[in-house]
């Protein structure tokens, strides 16, 4: 893993954790499922024009069209949907943490599903980030946590586990900005559906919804998308996971920083052993390379 890849991994753990702080603030202001709606439309236009200025093309391989529908409908109308409608009653850092335990869900899925042999380092991790989520939602539940809320993240988490499972091949054979923009696309239609039958459109204008929603267009939405995809396509989809242990940390620690929510001791101490666990998982499936 050189230089260039590292830096990636790191802007992506950063972009895509601070999405929580920016939709926490989105959801104040605005109805979530038809604001998310609308930002993948825009970031679906923007990527789709960047794409064409490339030279990139609508052909994509059979593969990638597959890819492309799981990823739009599992990662975004499913996964950023419900956390998008949780963040109306838990805190951002709080979601963050249970998005982060995805790299847990798929290594846990290999083994349930696919059979995957899962090395004792794995079986460590696992048990480490079910600790420390369990240490989280404890100190939470005695001051009043939001079971909804969680059930929703968690539902999303396991969608994202899906999208994540999906993206495998989606990135080589080129197109990779178009495939971007696509997805975008897919997750705008089915929200839009469903903002269409379930809210009211009442906004309440103001700069920090503009902010907000600028930046959770251009930055989590595109941007960090469109470093995922080249990310794994320059290391793999297994590498590029590794950064997900650093999800936890980031998406606390904006949190805090941007919207003031407060750490107790036990969220603090839960949050370092899941970094621990997300990590020891991830390593336990890299391949040696002789080098």
């Amino acid at each position: 893993m050189n230089l260039r890849a590292i830096l990636m991994g790191l802007a992506f753990a950063f972009m895509w954790s601070s999405a929580f702080t920016s939709a926490r603030v989105i959801v104040e202001y605005a109805p979530p499922i038809a604001s998310l709606s609308l930002r993948f439309f825009l970031s679906g236009v923007i990527g789709v024009a960047i794409a064409l200025l490339l030279g990139q093309s609508f052909r994509l391989t059979r593969t990638q069209w597959r890819a492309t529908i799981i990823f739009g409908i599992c990662q975004n109308a499913l996964y950023l949907g419900l956390n998008f409608v949780a963040m109306q009653w838990i805190e951002a850092g709080l979601a963050s943490i249970i998005a982060s335990t995805m790299p847990l869900m798929v290594a846990l899925a290999g083994w349930l599903v696919f059979g995957d042999k899962l090395r004792p380092m794995a079986v460590f991790g696992l048990i480490l980030g079910t600790v420390g989520v369990a240490l989280i939602m404890g100190g939470r539940l005695e001051g009043g946590l939001d079971l909804t809320g969680v059930a929703f993240c968690l539902i999303g988490a396991l969608a994202l586990t899906i999208a994540t499972l999906s993206v495998r091949g989606a990135s080589s054979g080129g197109n990779v900005m178009m495939i971007v923009g696509l997805q975008m696309f897919v997750g705008s239609a089915c929200l839009a559906v469903v903002a269409g039958f379930t809210e009211t459109l009442t906004v309440i204008w103001s700069w920090q919804l503009v902010v907000a929603f600028v930046y959770t267009t251009l930055v989590p939405g595109l941007l960090a998308t469109w470093v995922w995809f080249t990310l794994v396509n320059l290391i793999g989809a297994t590498k590029a996971a590794t950064f997900h242990f650093l999800n936890p940390f980031f998406g606390v620690a904006v949190a805090a920083a941007l919207l003031g929510e407060k750490l107790g001791a036990l969220d603090v101490l839960g949050v370092a052993i899941v970094t621990v666990g997300i990590l020891a998982v991830q390593l336990s499936i890299q391949k040696p390379t002789g080098t």
